[in-house]
């Protein structure tokens, strides 16, 4: 028993070394996170306390997975996240030793389809975002590969412009959002879908064209909105906060009726609006410097309130009470249910 107790002890000395041999806060995640984190990230090794902490974009998916796979130094310590973290994961993460996290809820962005503003302005329904990019449509009663290869061939008021739209890969939290605020609801609209069942009806909502017209650009949205400005009949599907940054460039496209901006993704009329994530690996807390103060920058009415740092960076700040209730949760690192 005595010698049990002591293996313990020494694995339990072991973790706490290994943890102690790296100074520095490491995070991974949301390319659209990676900004507001990156931010809070330069204050907060600013404050001369602590370093800066080490900040990846990785993606949501690939984030997730690398901070499910384990606890100890070669693991991150936090990851941000573009959509709630999905119950498979949590199973993968407790399934690893990460069974404690703590669930941050930093605010609001829109997923927005934008182009050059030396290109034409649209204004898409959902119904029409999803026949354009469906990998299959409804034609005479079934589903067939999708024919249209011009915008005005789904509707004539739309451009007689080629479909091309950049957009984020399936490790991309943008993408998961997308599918889900976007496609999943344009494509319930349709007679023929309605008449689907489970997997075929996830099938055919969700599965994205592959032929050209929908062009998988990476996690890196800056690439994009670049690729944007030298093909103006080129469309984007990125987060708002990349919208804001570059408005003297971008426009984005009205959805059923309505235009992303901070006044209606933070009032939730616009359509394509998500919630975004950090995750704390509760774990860690204590071993790895810092991790509790980060939270509480990061938290914090100068960096996340309604008239902190991150709103200039296009962040949508959540409510002023759900604010408050978020920053004890965070600080208090209560560990999701």
């Amino acid at each position: 028993m005595k010698y049990t107790v002591a293996l313990a002890a020494l694995a339990t000395l072991a973790l706490a070394g290994q943890a102690e041999a790296r100074d520095q806060i490491r995070i991974v995640g949301s390319s659209t996170v990676f900004p507001f984190t990156s931010a809070v990230a330069e204050q907060f090794g600013k404050g001369g306390q602590f370093k800066t902490p080490v900040v990846e974009s990785t993606g949501t998916g690939g984030g997730l997975k690398l901070f499910c796979a384990g606890v100890g130094v070669d693991h991150p310590d936090i990851t941000s996240a573009s959509r709630k973290i999905k119950d498979s994961e949590i199973e993968s993460c407790a399934k690893n030793g990460v069974k404690e996290i703590t669930e941050v809820k930093i605010g609001f962005d829109g997923i927005v389809v934008a182009n050059s503003k030396a290109g034409p302005k649209m204004s898409l329904t959902l119904a029409q975002l999803w026949t354009a990019l469906a990998k299959e449509v409804p034609q005479d009663g079934k589903l067939v590969a999708n024919p249209y290869k011009n915008w005005s061939e789904i509707d004539a008021s739309l451009p007689n412009e080629k479909i091309e739209v950049l957009g984020p890969p399936p490790t991309s939290g943008t993408r998961d959002a997308f599918v889900e605020l976007a496609l999943d609801v344009g494509c319930a609209e349709f007679a023929e879908i309605k008449a689907l069942e489970g997997d075929a009806k996830k099938a055919a909502c969700q599965s994205i064209r592959e032929d050209g017209a929908f062009i998988e650009a990476g996690e890196n949205d800056n690439l994009i909105v670049q690729k944007l400005e030298a093909n103006p009949l080129a469309f984007g599907v990125f987060g708002y906060s990349f919208l804001d940054q570059n408005v003297d460039k971008l426009q984005a496209s009205a959805v059923n009726g309505t235009d992303a901006t901070f006044e209606t993704i933070s009032a939730g009329e616009y359509p394509v609006s998500r919630s975004m994530y950090i995750y704390v690996k509760n774990a860690h807390v204590g071993l790895i410097p810092g991790i509790k103060e980060f939270v509480a920058e990061y938290m914090s009415d100068k960096a996340s309130g309604e008239e902190g740092y991150l709103v200039d960076k296009g962040l949508i700040p959540l409510p002023e009470q759900e604010h408050k209730e978020v920053m004890a949760t965070a600080i208090a690192l209560k560990p999701m249910q």
